[in-house]
């Protein structure tokens, strides 16, 4: 990898890792709640829903937050989720995410904190990497990127950041793979990290591993560099100006 892409890659993370990066970003609601399984339950159901414009993402996931009545385990237990999010009502939550769809969900999660579990207890008794073991537990393809659990893992997981929480202290970040969304994609092609900007599992694991070069034992260090780079800066040519900078 050529010195100044390592530099530049080194640049941004210093520049986007850290705590201003929460207010505009989906992390901000787990970061409400200082509890783990609060934080867990958080997590995972504002991940779920980060998918489509940042702005909708954020009214929706503060819509949630009020659903649970700011209480995310109190509101697991208490099972007023089966009212909310009823079987039977095919109505849209957000986007193409039905009522019963999210209900999905919130059984998973009752099913781990009704028996006085965490999620990390209950995700360790799976094998594999963080991310076979939390697609297994939702019952979805680890075979596809998976952004959106690759996000929450690297919030749970990471350790020593103003911005991701570390609660999950049996897993290493060494294994993480990178969110690989639009602009992780886009930014990591044009450095050359990868040969196609496509989104796959395969190209998320090649971007995964250019960045565990540069930030060994932590890889998604380098989402910080390639998504707030990114979404800061859409121009691809004043990406090239950069990459060209003498």
């Amino acid at each position: 990898m050529e010195t100044e892409t390592i530099k530049l890659l080194k640049e941004w993370a210093s520049t986007y890792h850290c705590a201003s990066f929460i207010p505009d970003d989906p992390v901000q609601f787990p970061h409400r709640y200082t509890e783990q399984r609060d934080i867990e339950i958080s997590g995972l159901l504002t991940a779920v829903l980060s998918f489509g414009n940042r702005k909708m993402i954020l009214r929706k996931a503060d819509e949630l937050d009020a659903i649970m009545g700011h209480s995310p385990l109190e509101y697991i237990l208490s099972g007023k989720w089966r009212d909310d999010f009823r079987a039977d009502d095919k109505s849209s939550f957000y986007r193409m995410v039905s009522h019963s769809d999210f209900r999905f969900y919130l059984e998973k999660l009752y099913s781990v904190y009704s028996e006085g579990k965490t999620l990390e207890d209950r995700l360790l008794e799976y094998a594999g990497t963080p991310m076979q073991k939390l697609c297994a537990f939702l019952e979805v393809s680890d075979r596809s990127p998976q952004k959106k659990l690759n996000m929450f893992l690297r919030w749970m997981v990471r350790q020593d950041s103003p911005v991701d929480f570390g609660v999950w202290k049996r897993m290493s970040a060494s294994d993480l793979i990178i969110p690989l969304d639009t602009h992780v994609c886009r930014v990591a092609h044009l450095l050359g990290l990868t040969d196609k900007p496509v989104f796959s599992l395969t190209n998320a694991k090649r971007i995964t591993n250019a960045l565990a070069e540069i930030f060994p034992g932590d890889p998604c260090m380098g989402d910080f560099s390639l998504f707030g780079y990114g979404v800061n800066n859409k121009d691809a040519g004043e990406l090239q100006d950069s990459v060209d900078k003498p």
